[in-house]
C-alpha cells in the first residue's frame, strides 16, 4: 500500500543555485514549503525564493554553513520557526575540487571532509532526531564513485562515505517509515561542473554519455521529487545513479 505524503516543510541545503535551486523549485511545485539554504550568495537565494513565491509557493531563504558544527541545527530551528516541523531533508550542499591525490593539500582535504561528509552526517543525525515518522532523507553522491576517474579521489571518497551512511541509516530508521536514499548524478550542466573545463574537454565528456548530452538540474530534481513523494515510499537504502546511462 502506498502511503500519502502530505505537503510538509522541506530543507534543501545549498539551494541558491544549480541542482539545489532546481530541487527547491520542484519541491515547492509539489506543494511543500521550502527552506532555501545558502552559506554565501544571499542574493541568489532570495531570487529562488522570489521565483517560488511568484508561482504561488511558499519559501524562505536561510543562511547556514553546514560545514560548521551548529550549522544544521540552526537551519532546522529556522525551518521549524518559519513553517513548522520538517518532513524532508535534501542534503545537496557540497564542494568539488579536483586534483590528483599526490597534489591535494591538507586544507582542501579537510574542507571536503567538513562539508561533504561532516555536513551530511550532521544533517542525517538532526533529521533522524527531528523528522516525523514517514519523513524523507535524500542525500547526494556522485556516479564517479563507480567510475573511479583520476583527479576525483578525495571528492569521490567523501561521496562513498555518504552512500555508506545512507545504507545504514535506512535500516536504522525503517521502523519509523522514514526513507533514506541518495542520488548520484553524472555530469550535470552547472557552474560547479563547468568551471575550469575547456570546450574540448566538455565535448569529449558529452560524447561519452550514451544520450550525448549533459544532465540538466531539472533531470535531477525529478528524481528527488519522486523520492520525496508518495510513489517513493517503498524505495529506501538506495543509491540512484541518475546519469543518462553512464556505467
Amino acid at each position: 500500500m502506498t502511503e500519502t505524503v502530505h505537503p510538509t516543510t522541506a530543507i534543501v541545503t545549498g539551494s541558491s543555485k544549480g541542482i539545489g535551486a532546481a530541487i527547491a523549485r520542484r519541491l515547492a511545485r509539489d506543494g511543500h514549503a521550502v527552506v532555501v539554504n545558502y552559506a554565501r550568495g544571499a542574493e541568489e537565494a532570495a531570487g529562488v525564493v522570489a521565483e517560488i513565491e511568484a508561482a504561488g509557493g511558499r519559501a524562505v531563504a536561510v543562511q547556514a554553513d553546514i560545514g560548521v558544527a551548529d550549522g544544521i541545527t540552526r537551519l532546522f530551528d529556522a525551518a521549524e520557526k518559519a513553517f513548522g516541523p520538517v518532513g524532508i531533508l535534501v542534503n545537496n550542499a557540497g564542494i568539488m575540487k579536483l586534483s590528483p591525490l599526490a597534489n591535494v593539500s591538507d586544507a582542501d582535504f579537510e574542507q571536503h571532509m567538513a562539508i561533504n561528509v561532516g555536513g551530511v552526517f550532521r544533517g542525517m543525525r538532526e533529521a533522524a532526531n527531528r523528522l516525523a515518522d514517514g519523513g524523507r532523507i535524500i542525500s547526494f553522491s556522485t556516479s564517479v564513485v563507480g567510475m573511479k576517474l583520476p583527479g576525483y579521489g578525495v571528492y569521490a571518497a567523501t561521496k562513498a562515505a555518504v552512500e555508506t551512511m545512507t545504507h545504514i541509516l535506512a535500516k536504522e530508521l525503517g521502523g519509523r517509515k522514514i526513507t533514506v536514499n541518495a542520488v548520484a548524478p553524472g555530469p550535470v550542466e552547472t557552474e560547479l561542473f563547468l568551471n575550469g573545463k575547456s570546450e574540448e574537454l566538455l565535448a569529449q565528456l558529452r560524447g561519452q554519455n550514451p544520450q550525448k548530452r549533459f544532465g540538466q538540474p531539472d533531470d535531477i530534481a525529478r528524481v528527488v521529487s519522486f523520492l520525496a513523494g508518495p510513489d517513493g515510499q517503498w524505495v529506501s537504502g538506495q543509491v540512484i545513479r541518475a546519469n543518462g546511462g553512464v556505467v
